[in-house]
């Protein structure tokens, strides 16, 4: 496979690209539709152009593999998904202008509400348009971020009546209600604090429902809560970062085994042998204690690689080859002294599998004190994805065309 890679890639790639595993895509949809209620429907989150993937690739093979919904994060991503995603359904949860009722109703794309404000310009827009919106309701039962506050089913009480007013308002469909889980993939505080979570949902949507309100789609579960708390699942499950390999946190990885779909790869531009005492890299802070082979690598934070890594290591053929120095924009060096077979042009693993080691994203996260998301959706856009299915190159996306 690496050989085939290595002559492939070289008539489009000389730098540094990612890998998508399809495969292993698949593999991590199948496994999660397996814990999830066959009356709960899936909706995968590819906001952040697929946490990093590839919005257009990643949607296409969602759908083939029966995936209920969508979840992105704006308008602009809504509508690059609606034209791979035909017509499944899309909801944005974040911040879309009133003044787009329109564009969302004629895409048939879901906006999230979470205010009176907001609920009744969405309306007026899409009256005036004579459109009708399509909405999901947003509680904030914890998370204090966007919502109806119901932290406290008696001190929040009123925000029952404004969801109830928003329900009747003109040109709008309430066809979802849904809260999101702030600490649901917590080691110690999470299960108390979420349990309460979904008690002040189950109670707002009650109360909701003796007003004769009720709706279609009722969802709380993200990554974490789908697999820890099965009981939670309601009418459908939004799951992110689980479908991409990676685990919310490391309480859930016993839960269920997933793959990571992402890789990054650079190669070795230059290889040059220095004496003792030589400086490396910006503020020569880093000096060589003995005659050392080095290796530049066209790889930096311009990539997605961030500065903090320098001290970490990258993989030849399953050996972790050390970074000195200080990482560049574009470029970070390597102390290759004794391995063999490297040359120029010689593949390096900067993030995943290669033989029998592997750099893992929760690795450089730990290093970074972050979290495997920031990672991924930092990878830049001048790093071209290369999708590969059963061995083989199945689909490029370089969004920096030549």
């Amino acid at each position: 496979m690496e050989r085939f890679l290595q002559n492939t890639m070289n008539e489009f790639f000389k730098r540094t690209w990612v890998q998508v595993d399809l495969d292993a895509l698949k593999s991590n949809y199948n496994a999660i539709r397996g814990h999830v209620s066959p009356s709960a429907k899936i909706m995968a989150v590819v906001k952040a152009d697929a946490y990093g993937h590839g919005y257009e690739r990643v949607v296409n093979e969602f759908c083939g593999d029966g995936c209920d919904w969508f979840g992105v994060s704006n308008l602009e991503e809504a509508l690059q998904v609606r034209e791979v995603a035909g017509g499944k359904p899309i909801l944005i949860v974040g911040y879309t202008p009133p003044e787009y009722a329109a564009q969302l109703a004629v895409n048939n794309i879901s906006q999230t509400v979470w205010g009176m404000s907001y609920a009744q310009s969405l309306s007026e827009n899409a009256r005036r348009a004579g459109v009708r919106v399509n909405i999901h309701i947003k509680a904030d039962t914890g998370m204090t971020r966007l919502g109806f506050p119901y932290q406290d089913a008696g001190l929040d009480a009123g925000s029952v009546d404004d969801i109830t007013a928003v329900c009747a308002l003109p040109n709008l469909y309430s066809e979802g209600i849904f809260t999101h889980f702030a600490v649901a993939d917590e080691e110690k505080s999470g299960e108390a604090f979420t349990r309460r979570q979904f008690g002040l949902f189950l109670d707002m949507i009650s109360r909701l429902k003796q007003k004769g309100i009720e709706f279609e789609y009722r969802h709380c579960c993200n990554s974490a809560a789908t697999l820890l708390y099965p009981d939670m699942q309601l009418d459908m499950v939004r799951m992110g970062i689980e479908l991409f390999g990676c685990c919310p946190s490391p309480k859930i990885k016993k839960y269920l085994e997933v793959t990571p779909v992402m890789s990054l790869k650079t190669v070795m531009s230059m290889i040059k042998t220095v004496r003792p005492g030589t400086p490396v890299s910006y503020g020569g802070d880093y000096v060589t204690q003995r005659e050392t082979t080095v290796a530049t690598v066209p790889v930096g934070y311009a990539d997605g690689y961030p500065r903090a890594l320098a001290g970490g290591e990258m993989l030849f053929k399953g050996q972790r080859l050390p970074i000195i120095g200080r990482i560049c924009m574009d470029q970070c060096m390597l102390d290759v002294t004794g391995v063999d077979g490297i040359a120029e042009g010689s593949h390096i693993t900067v993030f995943g599998k290669s033989h029998r080691d592997k750099i893992s994203v929760d690795e450089l996260a730990q290093r970074l004190g972050t979290v495997n998301y920031e990672l991924l959706c930092g990878i830049s856009k001048r790093v071209p994805r290369i999708y590969m299915s059963h061995n083989e190159i199945d689909f490029i996306t370089d969004y920096i065309q030549v």
